[in-house]
């Protein structure tokens, strides 16, 4: 079985499509696990509606006071009964097939703790990779999330981790704070050296609306330089502060053009102390 998980701010319009998308799987054999993170819209007569049909599938659902996608899935994650988790955000749907496919690569890697799970690819449709195909032989190459550029494997990808594996790395929580980069996570888990089997072919479609945390990051780093300061901490673990000095050197200089002066140091200097073991 696959846990299929889905947090929701205020998307009761556009809720439907993945609904449906899930009622049309050719494999029923999943449970949708569904954190409301704080919604005020009709979000709740909606699952109130679906929870109550027979769907063929169970919808385990729960409301929540707004704290952000990261807390969300880190519930999500405590509440999962399958061996695999699979992010599905909101506004995005699966092509048919996608559950019954992911079963297949999933079996294939289940027993192996070499690996912390599989992906496939998202499209804008089911013939437009987000990022282009993988370049290389075969249906699918193995490597971790850091070295996915050598194989062409750009931007977002469906990603189906282990459920084991996101229990061992939850993504920290800050006080005050809604949003953490979800790369956090990823990119400890490749650095530990655990692959990912990635395949070349499209099971999910996305669409990047206004509302959406990808075309809002900008905003959302400033909202929650914590957050931010933990990820520069990340890359410094995973890349080394050469490497990493220039994504913090622009987030000091942005926090600087943010807020006043005492606050934007006060920010720097808890930024410059962080560390992945201190948190």
């Amino acid at each position: 079985m696959i846990t299929v998980f889905t947090t929701t701010y205020n998307r009761a319009y556009i809720l439907e499509k993945l609904f449906y998308s899930l009622k049309d799987q050719t494999s029923k054999d999943f449970e949708w696990i569904v954190i409301n993170d704080g919604s005020t819209d009709g979000t709740s007569e909606l699952f109130e509606s679906w929870c109550a049909q027979d769907n063929g599938f169970p919808i385990i659902y729960l409301e929540i006071p707004n704290g952000g996608k990261h807390r969300a899935i880190n519930k999500g994650v405590k509440l999962a009964q399958s061996d695999a988790f699979f992010i599905v955000d909101s506004d995005d749907y699966l092509l048919p097939d996608a559950i019954e496919k992911a079963e297949q690569w999933f079996a294939q890697i289940a027993d192996d703790p070499e690996f912390a799970g599989i992906s496939g690819l998202r499209g804008f449709s089911e013939a437009d990779p987000i990022g282009g195909y993988g370049s290389f032989e075969g249906e699918y190459v193995d490597a971790t999330n850091l070295e996915r550029e050598k194989y062409n494997l750009l931007n977002d990808k469906a990603e189906i981790y282990k459920t084991s594996i996101l229990r061992k790395y939850p993504f920290p929580e800050f006080e005050g704070e809604n949003f953490i980069t979800e790369a956090v996570v990823w990119q400890q888990i490749a650095k530990e050296g655990y692959l990912i089997r990635w395949h070349n072919e499209v099971i999910y479609i996305c669409d990047y609306l206004e509302d959406g945390l990808t075309k809002n990051a900008n905003r959302r780093i400033m909202e929650n330089p914590l957050g931010y300061a933990y990820y520069l901490a990340v890359l410094d673990s995973v890349y080394g502060a050469e490497k990493a000095g220039e994504a913090r050197l622009n987030f000091y200089k942005a926090l600087l053009k943010e807020y006043d002066q005492q606050k934007a140091f006060h920010l720097i200097n808890i930024a410059n102390s962080m560390t992945i073991g201190n948190i």
